[in-house]
């Protein structure tokens, strides 16, 4: 899939997927994606967690409360973040992991798979995130910070939200400004 198409087609998709696996050389090819993001003075925080065995995903989603709906993907990538400081003391963190995950959804749907980045709900003051760091064994240092299911859909999108016209959102040469 051409790079324009897949940005595109990407959605966020919330549906029941397909019970097909997700082959290792497909999550092999999202995660290289992922880790090919650029990275704040080349710190390379980020770190992935590729998830493909039923009983490991059982346990991932037996945390989260309240639980996502009908999110039974066959596959997931739990996306891990070293605070590290990186220039001038300060971190980029937050950038590398977005530009990574960014990256690996655009690789999933080129690919012919869906996702949805959940990050806040698992996240949030209920931390979830540790709960599925213990079930993932992740070392203290890191912070899992968003959890990508990953399959084939099992219904066809109902169309990519409504984004508003590049008129209104961008301009050359100063904010607000038209040139004829």
């Amino acid at each position: 899939m051409d790079t324009f198409d897949a940005i595109e087609a990407r959605h966020s998709y919330r549906g029941p997927y397909l019970p097909d696996p997700v082959p290792r050389e497909d999550l092999t090819r999202i995660m290289e994606a992922g880790l090919a993001a650029p990275s704040g003075c080349n710190k390379q925080t980020t770190s992935l967690v590729a998830v493909d065995d039923p009983q490991v995903l059982a346990r991932l989603r037996a945390t989260i409360n309240p639980p996502l709906k009908r999110e039974n993907a066959p596959a997931a990538i739990c996306v891990l973040t070293k605070r590290v400081n990186a220039y001038r003391d300060k971190c980029f963190a937050v950038q590398d992991y977005s530009a990574a995950i960014e990256n690996m959804l655009l690789a999933i749907t080129a690919l012919g798979y869906a996702s949805c980045w959940y990050e806040g709900h698992i996240t949030d003051d209920d931390r979830i995130c540790d709960k599925m760091s213990a079930v993932l064994g992740v070392p203290e240092g890191y912070d899992l910070v968003c959890y990508l299911p990953v399959g084939r859909p099992d219904r066809a999108v109902r169309g990519v939200a409504k984004k508003l016209p590049l008129e209104q959102r961008s301009w050359f040469n100063a904010f607000g400004r038209t040139e004829a």
